[in-house]
């Protein structure tokens, strides 16, 4: 199972793996290792490979290069791309190994916000997937909408495993936050600091909101410039970053929190049909959201009724919405009890049979 990340928190891919452990598998996580990489100790195989590039096409080539001859020589019987930046090297070993593939495409890859505005690098990545997911007779992502628009482009199946999380969980890993922090009503934002997540307008709507705090659990490319903000406009106090969080402490945090917020902007196909997976995390703590009204996202939330949807991200109503969620206590407790209520609709154990279905399926065709 191969991911261009180091595999730290990635909540999809252990879930995956430990599904497959437990049910006669023996799975082999492969990811990368990044400067401040910090050592995992899992009940799974882990595998890092150094690059000597960390962005752009250097990045992408050294590594579907370092993942082709890394794979050319493991054991394996099964071979698994989790998006498309893995997916090339991949599909190309398997070929070469003649053992079988899994596609498992974590977002609409071609049209997130770092390609949009990008036309040319787009169109290559779209080739890549336009000449081999047509080939693929196993392809996985996370939604309904991502699964139409590979249906209808590609004309394959795609099966929808959802990024949910399981109902039973060890005692999180205790984290850090400041003295005091939690004496205030506290906003929580978790997830990937990077461009269109709505933080640089939920951070000025914060100077309106003199009573609240807000917690920054995630780490990505807009995490210093975020930083800078926050100290030149003053809210070091109120606002705290935590950087990268191995996912053992995230449910801490999260439980830290009284409302989670989940701002994702409609910059690309890509956001406008996300399912975040805070989203979820959220709901199985407990804890209100207030949350974009796209797709995916309102399904969700109206469903188990436990949040506010907003389409406005200018600071002022974001701030007003945030006040006035909070102020109406009625119900902001119904939207608290309905998550606490209704969150085994939204388990991993849901999806489990069906995702040891694709593995014995995939796993025949040898």
């Amino acid at each position: 199972m191969v991911v261009s990340n180091d595999l730290e928190g990635d909540q999809r891919l252990h879930k995956v793996a430990n599904s497959l452990l437990k049910n006669g598998w023996d799975p082999v996580l492969t990811g990368r290792r990044l400067p401040d990489s910090k050592p995992l100790s899992r009940p799974y195989q882990v595998r890092r490979v150094k690059l000597m590039f960390s962005k752009g096409a250097a990045f992408y080539a050294c590594l579907n290069l370092r993942i082709f001859f890394h794979l050319l020589f493991i054991r394996a019987d099964l071979f698994v791309a989790n998006d498309l930046d893995t997916l090339l090297a991949v599909w190309l070993v398997s070929k070469v190994r003649r053992k079988p593939v899994i596609y498992d495409s974590h977002e609409y890859f071609t049209e997130v916000p770092e390609l949009v505005n990008r036309p040319s690098i787009q169109r290559i990545w779209k080739f890549l997937e336009r000449n081999i997911q047509p080939k693929l007779k196993f392809v996985m992502t996370v939604n309904e909408s991502i699964a139409d628009i590979f249906k209808n482009e590609y004309n394959n199946d795609v099966i929808v495993i959802k990024n949910l999380p399981v109902s039973t969980t060890n005692e999180p890993v205790p984290g850090q936050l400041p003295t005091g922090f939690t004496d205030n009503p506290v906003l929580i934002y978790q997830g990937a600091v990077n461009i269109g997540r709505g933080l640089e307008e939920l951070l000025l709507a914060m100077k309106q909101l003199p009573d609240f705090k807000l917690l920054i659990v995630g780490w990505g490319d807009r995490l210093e410039s975020l930083k800078k903000f926050v100290s030149e406009e003053g809210l070091m106090s109120r606002v705290h970053f935590t950087g990268r969080v191995p996912f053992e402490s995230l449910a801490w945090y999260t439980s830290q929190a009284n409302i989670g917020v989940s701002l994702e902007q409609d910059i690309g196909l890509s956001y406008r049909f996300s399912l975040p997976n805070k989203l979820f995390d959220y709901m199985h703590a407990g804890i209100p959201v207030i949350a974009s009204d796209l797709p995916e996202i309102r399904k969700v939330v109206e469903d188990v009724g436990f949040g506010l949807l907003v389409a406005d991200f200018s600071p002022l109503s974001l701030a007003n919405s945030i006040r006035a969620f909070w102020q109406d206590r009625d119900r902001f407790d119904q939207c608290k009890n309905n998550a606490l209520e209704k969150f085994s609709r939204y388990t991993w154990e849901q999806q489990e049979e069906l995702l040891l279905t694709v593995y014995d399926k995939a796993l025949r065709k040898t």
